[in-house]
């Protein structure tokens, strides 16, 4: 009977991103706040790409995996909020049905990687404390590499899979998705098709390449803290602390709103709470994450007190030069 009733329902090729529906007004200054979140985040995130790159002193380890990160944010950003202010500032809000599968398929991506290449971050601050003098030894340059392209490969070769079933089921009306971006959620809830088989795979996917990476960054600082705790000066353990709290505050952040949008029941009354709530871990950590490290890394700040340096110098010998 079922199967009857989706053959007679039409089959949709557009869908319509409904965001945040506010007046006129609203809509030019939510241009604003995310023209200008996104301005900062990709000011952010390229100067710690820049400063990674160039300050020999960066060439570590951790700061390699951070240069990654930063990668991530900077496309991850760019893939949902570039749309974003061009459906706040044209109103269009239609988005094809293979558009939209393409944008979940760079969001999820994007997260899964995120969520591998927070781990290996935690792994490195993990033999940095646990096991410092193993540390140059087990984390060397090769190894490094792999571990940042085999989390990088993980993250899209995995969502592939689900894209695959995906893009074979059907979708009818009505189109709208209340959110703006393309999840997972809200397309299935379009559905007309059988979806067992995706929801299973998709299952598998979250499970092993989510899931287990957050287990292991909390394993991870379970040992660490263990070990700073065994330290027996203070000064001795700020120092330990010093060298991973920038790290600790990002995975907080992001798994912690992650966890809240998809524990909170999927219920109407709850669809604008959610949203805000979204807007944590797509929006708003990619802009604090360059700030944390920044503001909390003394090698950072002095990086970037070179770089600035340098900068000033060159422009300062510009005036003498012409003279």
């Amino acid at each position: 009977m079922a199967i009857t009733e989706w053959k007679n329902q039409t089959i949709i090729t557009e869908f319509i991103l409904l965001g945040f529906e506010t007046s006129p007004r609203f809509q030019i200054l939510l241009f604003l706040v995310f023209l200008s979140t996104y301005i900062i985040t990709m000011a952010g995130n390229t100067l710690l790409v820049v400063l990674v790159v160039v300050d020999r002193h960066l060439h570590k380890p951790m700061y390699y995996f951070l240069g990654n990160l930063s990668c991530l944010e900077i496309f991850y950003s760019s893939t949902i909020l570039l749309r974003m202010l061009a459906s706040l500032i044209t109103g269009e809000k239609r988005l094809s049905v293979n558009g939209c599968i393409a944008q979940f398929y760079l969001i999820a991506s994007l997260v899964t990687t995120e969520c591998c290449l927070l781990s290996v971050m935690s792994y490195d601050r993990y033999i940095a404390i646990c096991k410092p003098l193993n540390y140059t030894v087990l984390m060397l340059d090769g190894f490094c590499c792999q571990l940042a392209s085999l989390s990088w490969l993980s993250g899209f070769l995995a969502i592939a899979v689900v894209i695959i079933l995906l893009m074979q089921i059907n979708f009818c009306g009505p189109n709208e998705i209340d959110t703006y971006f393309c999840d997972f959620g809200p397309l299935l809830s379009l559905s007309c098709s059988d979806i067992i088989l995706l929801k299973i795979v998709a299952f598998i996917c979250s499970f092993t390449f989510s899931l287990i990476p957050f287990l292991m960054t909390l394993i991870s600082y379970v040992y660490i803290v263990t070990t700073v705790l065994k330290i027996p000066s203070t000064a001795g353990k700020q120092k330990a602390f010093s060298t991973c709290s920038s790290h600790l505050i990002v995975v907080t952040l992001y798994y912690g709103t992650l966890i809240v949008v998809y524990m909170m029941p999927d219920t109407p009354s709850l669809n604008y709470t959610n949203k805000i709530f979204s807007l944590f871990y797509t929006v708003l950590t990619p802009l604090i994450n360059p700030l944390i490290y920044s503001f909390r890394n003394k090698e950072v700040k002095e990086s970037m007190q070179r770089l600035f340096g340098k900068c000033f110098s060159l422009v300062g010998s510009v005036p003498s030069k012409l003279s």
